[in-house]
């Protein structure tokens, strides 16, 4: 039997809605959450499928324990999306504020995205 995934709140459905804009922030957000998913910390899910309003992907969001959006910046994208599809989010985090600035550079160097994931993983294991 497969392990159940947790993250450091405890609850094992927990799901993870990127950003993965245009701009290098954005595409570390992405990374971000493909990286917690192969921790174990929660479930990676589409988070333009719920600005389509796409039923399956609304059904798992409306089934999670928890929802964590990682927006790429604070324009909030994700964050918002959620919010006006009428879910709660239980965690942000904001990957500009980690001391990433925004660029057009799709394409973040991998010790970004590894510095990045340590502050993340410190953020969720204080909770």
């Amino acid at each position: 039997m497969a392990e159940e995934t947790r993250c450091s709140c405890g609850s094992a459905n927990v799901a993870l809605f990127p950003c993965a804009g245009a701009a290098n922030v954005g595409q570390i957000s992405n990374k971000i959450a493909i990286a917690l998913e192969e921790r174990g910390i929660g479930n990676l899910m589409c988070t333009v499928g719920i600005g389509a309003r796409a039923p399956g992907l609304m059904k798992s969001a409306e089934a999670s324990d928890r929802i964590i959006t990682i927006d790429g910046c604070p324009v909030n994208c994700a964050t918002k999306t959620m919010e006006l599809a009428g879910f709660k989010v239980d965690r942000q985090i904001i990957v500009s504020e980690l001391g990433i600035k925004k660029a057009k550079d799709r394409n973040p160097k991998d010790e970004e995205v590894a510095e990045v994931l340590e502050k993340v993983m410190g953020i969720l294991q204080s909770e």
